[in-house]
């Protein structure tokens, strides 16, 4: 990839000719509004900032990308938590905002189409009077938008029961990299063929920029109970979960939050939470009226035979929304306990989250790094957040530590670097403790097919540059941008 004045500058003439005046930004105190995602601890000035209003101007501004070679990063709501969204100091930063239009709602057919600007939450409020809602709900539900959510393949507490952001999108029209509109999946339940749209979904931005999803809408259901429970320890309230699944119980949601998790919502929030709780958790049963009352029965005595010693029942939505409160605020409310914080994202068997949740306090201890924890616990993917105040020294590189031990942790009990806020930045270097070279390869000829120039979204997933058609091994010759010196050989 080369990149120069020139090109931007011919990229932002090209931007001022397709989008509003205010949709073209140049200015550096404004560019600095969009140096980082929701993880802050990663920060570049992008050189231009460009907000379309529709999907024509989009392709026409990654068109004019990839005439002059000048990388682009998509961007929604940045609320990401991986770095995934962070700009390129060089390159172009594609704002989807404004594309805001809840196209149709049709509850025959049980979907929606909506731009990638959309506010998750909204798609929900749209359906609700057709009798549906959208399932996929991150903490950030409030503020993250429907585009992000596809490129990160993003979940929220109640994936254990209804799946992440990639079983509820059956279509989607996406600009290429090279500045083409093209329309991937179906509206129908299903498409023939390779699945090119599950391989959109949690690419994170490198294979193109979605500019509407069709997505499926879910029945709401007859009954929903939401319960708080409070119990001693996590070793117990882990136990109580791993009890409920293997008792054939599918709850909507199980969370679990641990004593200084809770600490910090207390302090946001007031969510008042069972005084003295080592750890609580969110448990809430959907479905039919008679399915919940039984369920709901399994779970008050699976969770008073493993400790439980407070357990509150919320069936209307007042209720529930407050014992919501203190779960759905718990990163933000972190800020109340420390000045600063990296959330990690790593997931594991559930039959290991009392050895892993061990280890993690033993980490703690050892190195003085304070450890919150927040998860979804029914599926066993942690949410610790790493505590600590970048204004002392050597603080921010021993929550680093921490954070990247935890990581190894994940993979040595069987588990995943990453849940739901992708891999991005943050965790590119771990990908090879997952992977061996020949799988990253591979990955890497996918994203070679869409994206031979290695525009879209560069830096991101892949722990090195690699080159589209040079493959380790099978290469007959070095790359030239190899030979320049402009790209490292790997």
């Amino acid at each position: 990839m080369t990149t120069g004045t020139t090109g931007l500058a011919a990229v932002t003439a090209r931007a001022r000719e397709l989008v509003p005046a205010a949709g073209v930004i140049t200015d550096h105190a404004r560019l600095r509004t969009y140096e980082c995602d929701g993880l802050a601890h990663y920060r570049v000035t992008p050189a231009l900032v460009v907000i379309p209003e529709d999907a024509a101007q989009l392709a026409g501004v990654v068109k004019a990308c990839a005439e002059q070679g000048v990388p682009y990063v998509a961007r929604g709501s940045g609320t990401g938590l991986s770095g995934g969204a962070l700009p390129h100091a060089e390159g172009v930063l594609v704002v989807t905002s404004k594309m805001r239009s809840i196209r149709e709602v049709c509850r025959a057919d049980q979907r929606a189409v909506v731009e990638p600007g959309v506010i998750n939450l909204d798609v929900t409020r749209a359906a609700t009077p057709h009798g549906y809602y959208y399932a996929p709900d991150p903490s950030s539900q409030q503020v993250c938008s429907i585009g992000g959510n596809v490129a990160e393949n993003s979940g929220g507490a109640h994936c254990l029961k209804y799946g992440f952001t990639t079983n509820h999108v059956i279509a989607a029209d996406l600009v290429t990299p090279q500045g083409d509109l093209v329309t991937i999946g179906t509206a129908a339940p299903d498409a023939p063929g390779y699945d090119l749209l599950g391989t959109v979904v949690g690419s994170e931005g490198t294979l193109g920029v979605v500019t509407s999803a069709t997505v499926r809408l879910t029945r709401l259901p007859e009954e929903v109970r939401t319960v708080l429970v409070g119990f001693q320890s996590t070793d117990a309230a882990g136990a109580a979960v791993s009890a409920i699944i293997a008792a054939g119980v599918l709850p909507a949601a199980i969370e679990m939050m641990d004593a200084l998790a809770i600490e910090a919502a207390e302090a946001a929030v007031q969510c008042n939470y069972p005084e003295g709780a080592g750890a609580v958790l969110v448990i809430e049963l959907d479905g039919a009226a008679v399915e919940v009352a039984e369920e709901y029965a399994e779970v008050e005595r699976l969770c008073r035979e493993n400790g439980s010693f407070e357990q509150r029942l919320a069936t209307d939505p007042v209720e529930r929304a407050l014992i919501w409160k203190g779960r759905k605020s718990a990163f933000a409310a972190v800020g109340r306990i420390s000045p600063d914080y990296i959330v990690q994202d790593g997931v594991i068997p559930r039959t290991a989250l009392p050895e892993v949740l061990a280890a993690i306090a033993e980490l703690s201890a050892s190195t003085g790094v304070r450890v919150a924890n927040v998860f979804h616990a029914g599926d066993g993917n942690l949410h610790p957040l790493v505590l600590f105040d970048e204004t002392r020294e050597g603080e921010a590189e021993a929550a680093e530590e921490v954070s990247g031990a935890i990581l190894d942790l994940c993979i040595q009990h069987g588990g995943s670097i990453t849940g739901e806020h992708g891999v991005g930045m943050d965790k590119a270097k771990y990908m090879p403790k997952m992977y061996d070279a020949d799988d990253l390869d591979t990955m890497q000829l996918v994203r070679c097919a869409f994206d031979p120039d290695g525009i879209s979204n560069p830096g991101k997933i892949f722990p090195t540059p690699r080159l589209c058609g040079e493959v380790p091994g099978r290469r007959k010759g070095a790359h030239p941008l190899v030979e320049a010196g402009v790209a490292e050989a790997f």
